[in-house]
């Protein structure tokens, strides 16, 4: 617990030290989010808050991570840092969504490679494992970065949904989770200091699809050796549930439209529409933490259910989330 505390410390002092140095470097360059008819914000703001996040996690990780555990981290440290350089250069020089979506793939196969996938399937179907591995990192991967719409929002889900993997990780004895989990919390918080409404820097694409890539990674290694492998697949979804209550949305709502989901921008998701029913951005900003933190809640209950009582409480989320897309989009 000592050691895991260190590693939070570390890369929160870090995340914090590093986001004033990375805004300077970006107002610099010129990196910024210019205002449009899409986006909430009124002045450029700059991008590349990303590589703080980065710069905290990988640096707390590597002063104060356990050695015996770096042959595990190398696929997930290098997938990782693979989607965040497309998302620097989607940032600096704007890339199509079909090219970050490819190289999303490539970071899905280098932790594949790295032994960390689905392990739902034995025997034949034992190649489904690595189709459902890649579904859930690109899923994922994307569903943050579509998140990351409002100050505050992206890298607030992420710490919360963090948060329960530390904690599921601490119950179960699973020492590197807890340890990449701790690192990615306190590199959030650092990174949030700057980032919450009114925000001074946006974390763009470089953190984004980093963040993402980092909490499906730590999603598939989770184990539950108590439980069986059809109750505990739903203990990520769970976790998850409010980036992929949103994509879902988003979805639905722009194929119902006739427009393509991934390259159709818009203020549909679900913080736009809190915004549109009353509410202020912090306000919708914070409603998505706290169904975040009942998602979570839902979780750490499958986790330790039995398979009847774990499907019905998944279920009940699920007619939730169905009900809350219904009701949006009623609206």
């Amino acid at each position: 617990m000592t050691h895991t505390l260190l590693i939070f410390i570390a890369a929160l002092v870090f995340s914090i030290s590093a986001t004033p140095l990375v805004r300077r470097f970006a107002l610099h360059l010129g990196v910024t989010d210019v205002p449009n008819a899409r986006k909430v914000h009124t002045a450029p703001v700059p991008l590349l808050g990303g590589a703080a996040i980065y710069l905290g996690f990988v640096l707390a990780l590597l002063l104060f991570g356990d050695r015996f555990y770096v042959r595990e981290l190398v696929s997930i440290l290098l997938g990782a840092t693979f989607v965040s350089l497309f998302g620097l250069a989607d940032d600096r020089w704007g890339l199509h969504a079909y090219v970050k979506l490819a190289g999303q793939c490539v970071a899905g196969l280098i932790l594949i490679l790295g032994g960390t996938q689905v392990q739902l399937f034995q025997g034949d179907w034992a190649w489904v494992n690595i189709v459902l591995t890649l579904l859930w990192v690109v899923g994922i991967t994307n569903a943050l970065n579509l998140l990351d719409n409002m100050d505050g929002l992206s890298g607030g889900i992420t710490t919360v949904a963090a948060a329960f993997f530390l904690l599921l990780a601490a119950m179960s004895g699973q020492y590197l989770v807890g340890m990449l989990a701790a690192a990615l919390i306190g590199a959030c918080i650092g990174f949030l200091r700057y980032n919450l409404n009114p925000a001074t820097i946006f974390m763009g694409d470089t953190g984004a699809l980093f963040l993402g890539f980092l909490l499906s990674a730590l999603a598939i290694k989770l184990r539950f050796p108590s439980n069986v492998p059809w109750v505990t697949w739903l203990v990520p979804v769970c976790v998850l549930a409010v980036p992929i209550f949103d994509t879902s949305l988003v979805f639905l709502s722009r194929l119902r439209r006739g427009k393509n989901p991934l390259t159709t921008p818009g203020k549909d998701h679900i913080s736009h529409r809190l915004v549109a029913k009353g509410l202020t951005r912090r306000e919708a900003v914070l409603s998505c933490y706290l169904l975040g933190c009942a998602a979570g809640m839902v979780a750490v209950f499958i986790s330790q259910a039995r398979i009847t009582d774990a499907y019905v409480a998944a279920g009940l989320l699920a007619a939730g989330i169905i009900v809350g897309i219904a009701w949006f989009e009623k609206a």
